[in-house]
Formats: structure tokens, sequence, C-alpha cells
């Protein structure tokens, strides 16, 4: 960043929760210090690794990107549905934003927007990126 003068603030990066519990402590501390310089910070590819909550909650990131297996099988899974429930409600718990990755119909956007996940930009997905990119 001071090579190229770039605004912290404007750094978004991400870190998949396997690689963020392998070494909690480790990532705690370098997290921490990315944050402290206003980097923003994502929990990448939530649901598919071994989180500990108490661990999650010492992370200093700013957004959970729940992973693509949940969101493609939301429709005509109760229980994967009821796991993306209270993974936005968790996210939302502990001050977090949420995004879905991986939103390819309108009914996974409609049921995404019930849960109160953040819409918009914040969801992610071949159909919807396509759709957005025409309508504007």
């Amino acid at each position: 960043m001071k090579e190229t003068g770039l605004d912290p603030s404007c750094l978004n990066l991400e870190i998949t929760e396997t690689i963020a519990m392998a070494d909690a402590d480790r990532s705690v501390v370098v997290l921490s210090e990315l944050k402290a310089l206003g980097v923003h910070l994502d929990i990448d590819d939530f649901g598919t690794g071994y989180s500990s909550l108490s661990r999650l909650r010492r992370f200093p990131v700013d957004t959970l990107k729940i992973d693509r297996s949940f969101i493609s099988h939301m429709e005509t899974d109760v229980e994967t549905r009821e796991i993306v429930r209270i993974i936005v409600m968790l996210a939302h718990g502990l001050g977090l934003k949420v995004v879905a990755e991986g939103v390819e119909t309108q009914v996974q956007a409609d049921l995404l927007k019930v849960m109160g996940c953040e819409l918009g930009w914040r969801l992610q997905g071949v159909e919807w990126r396509n759709s957005r990119a025409t309508n504007g």
C-alpha cells in the first residue's frame, strides 16, 4: 500500500474459513494488523470449514461469505435453507454483513432477502451478475 499509495479502506481482502481457523491465533494477529490499517476483511467459503464460534467472534472481519454449496440447495432442501438462515442471523448478531455466493435464481435471491441477507452487489452469482449487467 505504501508503494502504490492505495488507500487501505479501498482494499477488501478475503481469507477462507479453513485457512483462518488453521492457525486461529496467528490469523487474529494478522487480521487485526490489517484492520488497524483500515483494510476491509471477509471470511470466504463460510460453512465449509470447522469454525469455532468463540474464535470467529475474535476475528476482526466485516463480512461472512456463505459458500455457494449452501445457496445452490436452498430452494429444495429445508435443512440447508435453515442453515443459511442461521448463518445470516449469526453474522448479523456479530455485527457482520453477509454475502451469499453463487446466487443463480430469483427464488434464491428472494429467500435471502427475506432472511435479511444484504442484496445488490453483495449477491454473487452467474445469472445474477448477467441480469444486472443487462439491466444496468
